[in-house]
């Protein structure tokens, strides 16, 4: 493989620092601009090339050392070598670009990025993978673009409940009766410290497992699950399946999630998050809003709160049960969830009784089908909350072609120390 000098002059979405050699666009892992580096290329395309990073031949000035002694063989993060202020700028700079290059949006109407208010220890989720090994048994993360397991001791980006946890696991797995057949553990935490462990099992020795995890339990002071198959195979050892979340303080509202469902791993960012979605309009109080991709209701319910009827849809069983649960533990009668395939909900919900709003959320992959039929349908006002600003942007550019103006985007940083983004996006349909 070829090895040369480069200069890294900025960053890209995807994390990766961005050099030139002979015109072409270098694409540079853990690199920061600023950077003059030495690496190997390992791959090369007609518009551009990739490279590994073999040494820094002169380390950028803002450059800082990462808080994890695994940092850039886990697969886990991207930017730990840089200041929080500084992934912050980038992360604000390829989210403006992106937004520009894909959808022709003003910059005028792109908003201060939201910051995280703690760096470190924001996540209250973690899926830890497992491997038996010669040399024992190995609890940590993928490294990047493999399956080989970095043995972790402490996760600085996972909360101080969930290490705690850790090291119970590191202790504790190995002793169990089938170690060979573990390849992932889920360790989550709530809002009020209660923590749940979701064990993935491959093998054939359910019953002893079950009685040896009951010990685990006691040990770690956390419900225990045991999963085999998927998540219908999802076997209780001890706890309670359900984990509380609260998305607003004021009134609070206390959200439940089961076991193999989804909630923000970000607690605090996503309460932001979800401020902002209940104040992106002044709302009169008869609206009806559909909301696309609900989950177990961290959008749908707050917004119950300040309209006339919300329509949650989802198509996961569980998600749709904890939201019918959520609506009813918090007295919230105006909300109603159905389990069915975003893709058609706005017709086939809005025939008798038009949404005044569509709120969606949708995975990384963005809503192109969605997009297009909020487009033959015409909602007054579309709130669109994404987590990958490139399907974004080209959502976004087809909203703005077809009767819709952005009023505003603000991104949202519930993944420091990555370079992954989280956003809202704020549009009206034109001839309002």
């Amino acid at each position: 493989m070829t090895e040369t000098t480069i200069n890294i002059d900025s960053l890209a979405n995807g994390g990766n620092g961005v050099g030139r050699m002979d015109g072409k666009a270098v694409f540079v892992p853990f690199t920061a601009p600023g950077d003059r580096a030495r690496i190997t290329l390992v791959r090369q395309k007609k518009n551009y090339a990739e490279g590994e990073l073999v040494d820094l031949v002169r380390p950028a000035v803002q450059r800082r050392p990462p808080a994890c002694p695994v940092f850039g063989r886990c697969g886990g993060c991207q930017w730990q070598h840089l200041a929080y202020a500084e992934q912050m700028q980038w992360k604000a700079e390829i989210f403006a670009q992106t937004l520009q290059r894909q959808a022709g949006v003003d910059a005028d109407l792109l908003r201060p990025p939201v910051s995280a208010p703690d760096e470190w220890h924001y996540r209250s989720r973690v899926q830890f993978k497992c491997r038996q090994t010669k040399d024992g048994f190995v609890i940590g993360f993928y490294r990047r673009r493999s399956h080989f397991v970095i043995d972790v001791e402490h996760c600085p980006i996972a909360s101080a409940e969930i290490n705690r946890v850790l090291s119970v696991l590191r202790r504790e797995l190995p002793q169990l009766c089938d170690p060979d057949h573990i390849p992932q553990v889920d360790v989550s935490e709530g809002d009020g410290g209660a923590v749940r462990i979701v064990l993935r099992y491959r093998g054939r020795e359910q019953g002893r497992m079950v009685e040896e995890l009951a010990s685990l339990s006691e040990k770690a002071g956390a419900a225990v699950f045991l999963q085999f198959g998927r998540h219908k195979g999802l076997r209780r050892v001890s706890g309670s399946r359900y984990l509380v979340v609260i998305p607003q303080r004021h009134p609070e509202l206390k959200l439940r999630y089961a076991a193999g469902g989804f909630a923000q791993v970000n607690l605090d960012q996503n309460r932001k998050l979800v401020e902002a979605v209940t104040r992106a309009f002044s709302f009169k109080g008869d609206e009806r809003v559909l909301d696309l991709f609900c989950g177990m209701g961290n959008f749908s319910l707050p917004l119950a709160l300040h309209v006339r009827e919300v329509v949650g849809v989802e198509e996961s069983t569980e998600s749709i049960r904890c939201g019918r649960k959520n609506a009813r533990d918090n007295g919230i009668g105006n909300v109603v969830f159905h389990e069915r395939p975003a893709k058609g909900a706005l017709v086939d919900l809005g025939s008798k009784d038009p949404f005044d709003l569509v709120l969606l959320d949708p995975p990384r992959e963005g809503a192109w089908d969605v997009v297009r039929e909020i487009i033959s349908v015409q909602p007054s006002h579309i709130l669109y909350v994404s987590c990958d600003p490139s399907t974004l942007g080209r959502d976004l550019n087809l909203l703005l072609q077809n009767g819709y103006r952005l009023i505003q985007s603000t991104a949202f940083d519930l993944f420091p120390q990555t370079h992954h983004t989280e956003s809202l996006s704020i549009l009206q349909k034109t001839s309002d």
